[in-house]
């Protein structure tokens, strides 16, 4: 029970940050200060996470907290993609306009 519970602070603690992140992608429209690879590399520990919390037949309350962060951390993933389209269009207007 102790090994769920340091496991669950862990997530959480981690996972604190991610909805900030994402706010702060949103309300900003910036792709500065992001890096793919890193949220990548984020993404692929939360599923590795998952898998062996199914595999393993553990699956109890971690669990939620594992696919939330995923989760948030996608919706980062994703608006690096509408956010760096965003500057790209931003750029060609500019360009237009000189």
């Amino acid at each position: 029970m102790v090994q769920v519970v340091l496991e669950s602070v862990m997530l959480i603690c981690f996972g604190i940050s991610w909805p900030i992140s994402v706010y702060k992608s949103y309300k900003t429209k910036s792709t500065k200060g992001k890096s793919l690879i890193f949220l990548l590399a984020i993404m692929i520990g939360y599923v590795a996470g998952i898998t062996a919390k199914i595999a393993g037949g553990a699956i109890n309350y971690v669990l939620i907290i594992y696919i939330f962060n995923l989760t948030v951390v996608s919706i980062d993933f994703a608006l690096y993609f509408i956010n760096k389209h965003g500057e790209k269009e931003k750029m060609r207007m500019r360009q237009q306009i000189a």
